[in-house]
């Protein structure tokens, strides 16, 4: 066999045009909309894909979608949304009340996007099913992980999940160790629930203290609950396609709310993922991100 001719170089139009790998300083804004002040993360383009986070202390939709925003945003536009109540987002108690799905439509409005696939973890998930529920104008696509739809002694026959537990746990008392706890159950393996992530969570929790006392006030008196039952009302008359990915070891929100969900929306599948916690876009982020790039491309 003759030798092998090497790669050429690539041509300085190539270097040129090569989009770096988006970073955290680099994609954050604070967007001011009629009632709220909304940190996000804006990277890529093409069509709007809203990434939300949970309802866990100290998230933010860029800590939640880490690993998932540089490989969508080479097609997409993606906004990983800090929900107002956490991050550098204007607070929410039980005097301003908490409407998600207002402050997402007031920033779709702010950032001029008419329509958006909406991709949520856990109360994320939650959202953008309220949102193709009483919003499906607003919304391509629906993808879930860690969610559903909630019914009577859904988490536990006793009551809360372990995993919801250790998250009202750590809102009272962020410390590393509760933090430690928190993401040892929030996923299967091991490997993905290291130390510095526990304290990278823990740190960014008590920057906001307010934000862990209005949760827990929020949280106990049942705040939110009455646009989550109407939602629920309305998927099955929703046309929004809806992926549910779901965790099965997951120990905070069990995988039959997925089932109920899946029963509800018409034009709805379901992926079930062994050796997978609450967290499927950490633990397995490659067959995460091929999921919702397809079902969003094709679907």
């Amino acid at each position: 066999m003759g030798d092998v001719a090497p790669n050429p170089p690539p041509s300085i139009l190539e270097r040129l045009t090569v989009t770096p790998t988006p970073t955290y300083d680099g994609t954050r804004k604070l967007i001011d909309t009629r009632d709220y002040r909304i940190q996000i993360n804006d990277a890529g383009s093409g069509h709007p894909v809203f990434l939300l986070h949970g309802s866990g202390p100290g998230a933010t939709g860029w800590s939640n979608f880490a690993p998932n925003i540089p490989v969508l945003a080479e097609k997409y536009r993606c906004v990983a949304v800090t929900m107002p109540g956490w991050g550098e987002s204007s607070p929410q108690s039980l005097e301003t009340g908490r409407d998600q799905s207002a402050a997402i439509l007031q920033l779709m409005d702010a950032l001029d996007i008419e329509r958006a696939a909406f991709v949520g973890n856990s109360g994320g998930g939650g959202i953008g099913l309220v949102m193709a529920g009483l919003y499906p104008e607003r919304v391509s696509h629906v993808i879930t992980m860690g969610s559903g739809v909630w019914g009577p002694s859904i988490l536990a026959p006793g009551g809360l999940s372990e995993g919801m537990r250790t998250i009202f746990e750590a809102y009272q008392d962020p410390s590393e160790a509760n933090f430690k706890r928190l993401v040892e159950v929030m996923c299967f393996d091991p490997k993905f629930a290291s130390d510095e992530l526990a304290a990278e969570r823990a740190q960014a929790a008590r920057l906001f203290p307010e934000h862990l006392t209005n949760w827990l006030e929020m949280a106990r008196a049942g705040v939110g609950a009455e646009e989550i039952t109407r939602a629920a009302q309305a998927l099955p008359r929703s046309p929004v396609p809806a992926l549910l990915i779901h965790g099965r070891d997951d120990r905070t929100v069990h995988y039959e709310t997925s089932m109920r969900a899946l029963a509800l929306i018409p034009d709805s599948r379901m992926v079930l993922l062994n050796h997978c916690g609450h967290w499927a876009q950490l633990e397995h982020a490659d067959e995460f991100n091929r999921l919702v790039d397809e079902f969003v491309t094709h679907h």
